[in-house]
This record gives C-alpha cells, sequence and structure tokens, in this order.
C-alpha cells in the first residue's frame, strides 16, 4: 500500500517539516516557516535539573508535538494523536490508518532510524517523521530533513518509537482527519505570536523564554569556576549542539521565524512585521557567533581564545535584543 499522492519536501526542522507536509498533503497550501510560526515554535528553555546524555537540558524550540497541535488548532484542522503502551497495537495502528490512505506522522528516536547518515545518529528521541506506505516489508518514510524519501524495516522503525530516554516516544503517532472550509490565516497568525510574545517575555517559570537565557548566561560564566575543564566543554558542547544540531542549525530556530515574519508581512501587508524579521535575522547572526565562539572554546585554541565571560555577555545581548523585538511584536496591531 502506498499513498500515490503523497509529494514529499524537504525542510529546516522535522516537525514544522511534518506539519507543512501533512497539511499540504490536505490542500492546504502552507510553507515550513509559516507552519512554525502559527504553531508558535520559537522558543527558550534552559532546565539545569533536566539532564540530556549527562548535561543540563537547552531548547531552542517549543515541546515536542506542540507546533503540529497548535498550527491545527489555529487553522481548524481536526486531528488525531495517539500513544501506546504495547509496540505491536502501535504498529498495527500504523499499518490500520495507512490502509485507509492517510499518511502518518510518529515520534521516535534519531538513534534507531538507520536511513539517517551515521553522524546524525545518537540518542534523541523528539524527531518527528512521516509513514506513507507500507511496501515490500517496509515502511515508506518521508523524512522532512533529507532530500529524498528512505525506506525502513518494521522492527527499526519499532525500535525508534519505543526508544527509552527522555522523552519516551511511546509510539507516538498523528494524522489529520479533516480540514475546515474556512481558513482564518490572518488570525491564525495573530494567535501564533502572541503565544509567542507570552513565553519569550512572561513566562510562568524562570527557566523559559528571556529569562531562560540570562540563567543560561550566568551559568555559563560559572563554568570554569564550578566544573573542571573537560565538564565545562562538556556542558558548553551540549548548548551550541542543541542549537546547531537539533532542528534547523545555524542560529537555534531564529532564521526560521525570521523567515515567518517576513512572510506573514508580506501576507498582512504588514511593514513593521518585515522589519522585525530583519532585526531577528541580525540577532541569530549573533546567535551563530555566540556558537562559533563556543566551539573556539571547547577546542582548545591558544591564539585569539574567548573566555566564558565573554561568552556570557554575549548570550546576554542576544536576550536583551531579542527582549525588545519580542516587545514589539506583543505591542503591535496585525488585523
Amino acid at each position: 500500500m502506498i499513498i500515490e499522492n503523497f509529494k514529499h519536501y524537504q525542510h529546516a526542522h522535522c516537525e514544522s517539516g511534518v506539519s507543512a507536509n501533512l497539511l499540504r498533503h490536505e490542500g492546504i497550501g502552507i510553507s515550513e516557516p509559516m507552519a512554525f510560526g502559527i504553531g508558535a515554535g520559537i522558543f527558550f528553555g534552559h532546565l539545569p535539573f533536566l539532564k540530556v546524555n549527562g548535561t543540563p537540558g537547552t531548547t531552542y524550540r517549543i515541546w515536542p508535538g506542540a507546533i503540529f497541535k497548535r498550527v491545527a488548532q489555529r487553522l481548524g484542522v481536526k486531528v488525531h494523536t495517539e500513544k501506546f503502551s504495547d509496540p505491536q497495537k502501535a504498529m498495527k495502528a500504523l499499518d490500520d490508518v495507512l490502509a485507509t490512505g492517510k499518511p502518518v506522522g510518529m515520534l521516535g528516536s534519531v538513534f534507531y532510524l538507520p536511513y539517517l547518515p551515521e553522524a546524525f545518529r545518537f540518542h534523541f528521541n523528539a524527531h518527528n517523521f512521516v509513514a506513507y506506505g507500507k511496501e515490500n516489508g517496509e515502511y515508506l518514510i518521508s523524512d522532512p530533513i533529507l532530500q529524498t524519501v528512505a525506506r525502513i524495516s518494521p522492527e527499526d522503525l519499532m525500535k525508534a518509537r519505543f526508544a527509552k530516554g527522555t522523552p519516551e516516544p511511546k509510539g507516538f503517532m498523528y494524522y489529520i482527519e479533516g480540514v475546515s472550509s474556512d481558513i482564518n490565516m490572518a488570525k491564525a497568525i495573530e494567535k501564533g505570536i502572541k503565544q509567542v510574545c507570552f513565553f519569550m517575555l512572561t513566562p510562568p517559570i524562570p527557566w523559559f523564554g528571556n529569562k531562560g537565557i540570562n540563567l543560561l548566561a550566568n551559568r555559563i560564566k560559572d563554568y570554569p569556576k564550578k566544573l573542571e575543564p573537560r565538564k565545562a566543554a562538556l556542558y558548553l558542547g551540549n548548548v551550541i549542539r542543541m542549537q546547531e544540531e537539533i532542528g534547523t542549525g545555524g542560529a537555534g530556530f531564529r532564521y526560521l521565524y525570521a523567515a515567518f515574519l517576513q512572510e506573514a508581512g508580506q501576507l498582512l501587508k504588514n511593514d513593521e512585521l518585515l522589519k522585525c524579521s530583519e532585526e531577528l535575522t541580525r540577532i541569530g547572526d549573533n546567535w551563530r557567533n555566540f556558537a562559533y565562539r563556543a566551539a573556539r572554546i571547547m577546542k582548545e585554541r591558544k591564539s585569539g581564545l574567548v573566555s566564558y565571560d565573554e561568552l556570557s555577555d554575549l548570550l546576554k545581548k542576544c536576550g536583551a535584543d531579542e527582549k525588545v523585538l519580542f516587545k514589539r511584536l506583543e505591542k503591535m496591531k496585525l488585523q
């Protein structure tokens, strides 16, 4: 069984890419940046108490599943989501939905996806991809970070869907059941922007948003004082790994959201959104500069070595500039 009319498109980030591909399949012409923006995907969180591969967790995007859920709600799309405790039941449920002609989004660990390059395969359990059929005992996979489609055995797919660790995918799958005939894109854009402003400016806990950026900046400054050199480098390495390798790469989703603001500005004929897009692109360049300088510390280059204090100051500047930007967006009248 193959869903012949499903089209694979390569994207920058897995969940917003899957969201765009599933919505396009249902006839909604939407780009990945628009799905990311309406889904309020940009975020920041630093959780010192939550260890990822032995280091404090840092995230530059909203928690897994939220982008697809939000963009679907705001566009009036009815979706079905489901988790499982039994791997066999999860695989049967997947087969049953595919038999109806519906492509299915799933969550899994990249470590158990053999179609990915070996360098990408480590224990990260929040990767999104789509199954769009089954042929000769293998599942046909549309993974938005790849240029072309792939195949995977049922055994490997089951391992990916039920990987242990934080978070546990638990066979999570999702698909679209129906689409509204009355889509208000302007209203969806406004709701997405307002939600992002809330989480970046006035989050309910101090580890999120702008407060989280400053928290991480202060902790980076203390790394050489409180940690032995190898552990300090390991902690710093995970910060830039989450920024540069998990998701969009480059600047922790800032460029992707800037592309959304540009597209939204053109759609709504709002010059202020276009200016904000340009500003966030500049901020994204500073995030990239932060990652570059952090990498120099990790490699222990002797000439022109950057200090942890300088890294902290650069990160605080990123946070301060973002605070100004999101305050502008918060006050902006979009409709």
